[in-house]
């Protein structure tokens, strides 16, 4: 079985590092990347080893590129085009009925949300995304919460398969260096969708004082996310370090009590199992699946989506543990659960299964 994955290319959250994960575990002659434009997602997949074609279009607007796709996937034989994101998806839509090969789309966020404050433009594209994803095979949704928001798209639940995220767990604890001072970090894009201005409310109102918050990610919010911790007086608390490389994430994961997730909605977040991974507990705003990760409050934090003094006392009793010294034993649960439940291997295995349904 030979099978091609499609994105834009341009990619520097989960769904990046999702495509990543998911291609690494294949050999390298049955899993191939095509990218729409050169960008950050080719530069890592070959860091990893994976073959990379980028097919060079020039905006979203481009379908000069059709016809070449078309001729990509049938003479190179594959069964599967497997696309991710809504641009990807388009594209395939757009050729379906000329290629030769299955079309399965992974859902990784809620497509009605996906082009939130996006203005006329981005009700259209939302309005295609969803369309086009109703032409597909099969749909991988990395949430039970997804499937449901597609079968209540009407798309039947026959063609709908979960699989939920999964990382290589590799079971070291990191050689954490405590500070003096709270750390703090929250790993997004600086979007509308991912609650940053809530998370800074939240700190705000809370007992928190000598606390540090890393905000790791950019997007269109950044200037108005510096205005909004300066009028907090929060800036000397707050760094935002834009863009960073996986290895520079670990890094301060290293040196993090806490990690935190302040969205308004949200798949399974990758971001999650690898602050896991460094035994890392959070407060979560109960979103998606996230409650996986937090069976019970042994494990860490889930508070209701928007409810600003429950993420507070969340943080002030995370606080408070840290303090105590018993915060750690919180991320040493969290971190058996997650590399038990949410392997790489398991990601990879069940989303074969999905494919061989559909190759002929």
């Amino acid at each position: 079985m030979k099978v091609l994955h499609v994105n834009a290319g341009l990619e520097e959250g989960g769904a990046k590092t999702h495509i990543l994960s998911l291609l690494s575990q294949f050999d390298v002659q049955s899993a191939e990347l095509l990218v729409l434009e050169e960008g950050i997602v080719a530069k890592e997949a070959r860091d990893f080893g994976i073959t990379v074609h980028t097919l060079g279009q020039g905006s979203r607007y481009d379908l000069s590129v059709l016809k070449k796709l078309v001729t990509f996937i049938n003479t190179g034989h594959f069964d599967v085009v497997h696309t991710h994101g809504a641009r990807s998806n388009l594209i395939l839509s757009l050729i379906k009925r000329k290629i030769k090969a299955a079309w399965i789309i992974t859902v990784h966020s809620d497509p009605k949300l996906d082009f939130v404050g996006k203005g006329i433009k981005g009700k259209v594209f939302a309005y295609l995304n969803v369309r086009s994803i109703k032409k597909a095979d099969g749909l991988i949704a990395v949430t039970e919460a997804f499937k449901k928001e597609l079968v209540e798209m009407g798309i039947s639940k026959n063609r709908i398969f979960v699989i939920y995220n999964g990382i290589v767990f590799d079971g070291q604890r990191s050689d954490q260096k405590k500070y003096s001072t709270f750390t703090i970090s929250y790993i997004a894009r600086l979007t509308p969708i991912k609650g940053h201005e809530f998370l800074f409310e939240s700190l705000k109102v809370s007992s928190l004082k000598n606390f540090h918050l890393n905000i790791i990610g950019d997007g269109e919010l950044r200037k108005t996310l510096e205005q909004k911790a300066e009028g907090l007086n929060l800036s000397k608390n707050i760094q935002f370090h834009g863009f960073l490389d996986k290895s520079a994430i670990e890094k301060i994961l290293h040196q993090t009590d806490l990690s935190v997730l302040a969205s308004y909605s949200e798949g399974f977040p990758l971001v999650l199992l690898e602050s896991a991974n460094q035994r890392v507990p959070f407060v979560s705003t109960d979103v998606g699946d996230v409650a996986k990760l937090v069976p019970n409050e042994s494990y860490g934090w889930l508070v209701p989506v928007g409810d600003q003094s429950a993420f507070a006392k969340a943080l002030n009793e995370a606080y408070n543990d840290w303090h105590l010294g018993e915060l750690a034993e919180k991320g040493e649960k969290l971190f058996q659960l997650a590399s038990k439940e949410f392997s790489q291997e398991r990601f990879y295995q069940e989303t074969i299964v999905v494919y061989q349904k559909y190759v002929k």
